[in-house]
């Protein structure tokens, strides 16, 4: 009983999170420690940074790993996926609610210019996050050769299908100088592959549906699940995979649907990832509002699941995998050719945008107060809301 009732006010505290979570993974981390170390000692501070790292090295969102990772050592894998219910679906709801709203606009020919300045906005919260990342992980010269050769790469070759291949390479590059890491005494490890089975298993699974049978739902989540597998930074990140292949691949979504929904995202507690739901309730706007609900849901569930298996997968062995060099070596690699696809994602979001004097002041300005006080965000769009209403 006692069990039982720890287990709902921890689900409590969660909710409370979900609705008050803005700024990104940073921000979350910081509320994290607040509600879950300091108020509640469900963990200590130690331990809560430790698992944030492990979440770090991981493909998927890094803020809800974190929560989700901290419901499984509370409670296991039922309190977990619980867990990761509470805390993305109001983000996910929000953001499937923009979809549509979005498509209702196209669809009825209403004029959405009152968004004409959230549009340059959306490009310098990208340039903020790619400038941020940039000076945190770029350390060494082969890092920022990787990030400007990954930056090069995706801007002449905008294929979805080069983003695993930069990713990959580049690990492998930096895993090479695993004799600079420092040797750490080895244990012997102890794995179930359970988790990663299952991982790999939808993977394999949803990729030969959507191969053959070519239904867009299928399609869809085999697409986000792909894309969840594959990116390691956090929501920023995201946008380059989501940008090339929905926009300029796929032409699920216009670059300007794609701004505003992206721009909207900042102002949506949560994780960013949900920013997915919207793009998916857009892609499936041919089956009509049911389809629109549905898209945005199948989309958050493929893009959520993938970081769910493997953070389930690892966290069980992690402190002996670390232990090896070659391991910690190639995270250099993997987060030097992510920033370099921001990098790139900011150049491209900017493309369809005017070239002019307001344009490139309103990216400069919501970049640079990014900088002194990142949650700024919502205000930031809420303010281009409310100029673009009245002028």
């Amino acid at each position: 009983m006692i069990k039982r009732i720890r287990h709902i006010i921890f689900l409590r505290d969660v909710l409370m999170v979900s609705f008050t979570a803005f700024g990104g993974p940073q921000a979350h981390l910081a509320l994290f420690l607040k509600i879950f170390v300091e108020k509640r000692a469900y963990l200590s501070e130690k331990e809560l940074i430790e698992l944030n790292a492990l979440c770090q090295v991981l493909p998927g969102p890094t803020s809800t790993q974190t929560i989700t990772a901290l419901g499984f050592r509370i409670g296991g894998p039922r309190l977990a996926y619980l867990t990761l219910l509470i805390w993305a679906l109001p983000a996910v709801i929000i953001m499937t609610f923009m979809g549509i709203l979005m498509s209702h606009f196209y669809e009825k020919e209403i004029s959405i210019s009152f968004a004409r300045y959230i549009q340059p906005m959306a490009v310098g919260f990208v340039g903020y996050a790619a400038i941020k990342i940039a000076v945190s992980v770029i350390k060494t010269k082969t890092a920022f050769f990787l990030m400007m050769i990954s930056a090069v790469l995706l801007f002449f070759i905008r294929s979805p299908y080069l983003i695993p291949i930069i990713l990959i390479f580049a690990g492998s590059l930096t895993a090479l100088k695993f004799r600079k890491q420092p040797i750490n005494e080895k244990k012997g490890l102890s794995i179930n592959w359970s988790n990663f089975m299952l991982w790999a298993g939808v993977l394999l699974v949803a990729a030969l549906l959507g191969h053959y049978t070519r239904v867009l739902p299928i399609r869809l989540f085999e697409n986000f699940y792909r894309n969840g597998s594959l990116i390691f930074g956090g929501g920023n990140v995201l946008i380059p995979l989501l940008f090339t292949e929905f926009v300029e691949f796929k032409h699920y979504l216009s670059s300007e649907e794609f701004l505003i929904g992206f721009a909207f995202v900042q102002a949506v507690p949560g994780p960013v990832y949900s920013f997915c739901s919207y793009v998916g309730a857009l892609s499936m706007r041919e089956y009509g509002l049911g389809g629109e609900i549905a898209g945005g849901f199948i989309a958050s569930l493929g893009i959520f699941l993938p970081g769910t298996f493997l953070i389930y997968f690892l966290i069980r062995f992690w402190d002996g995998l670390k232990q090896y060099r070659v391991i910690r070596a190639s995270i250099e690699g993997i987060t030097a050719a992510s920033t370099g696809l921001v990098l790139t994602t900011t150049i491209l979001l900017a493309q369809p945008l005017d070239f002019n004097v307001l344009n490139v002041a309103i990216v400069v300005i919501t970049s640079t107060a990014l900088f002194f006080v990142r949650a700024l965000a919502p205000i930031l769009i809420i303010l281009g809301l409310v100029a673009g209403l009245i002028f």
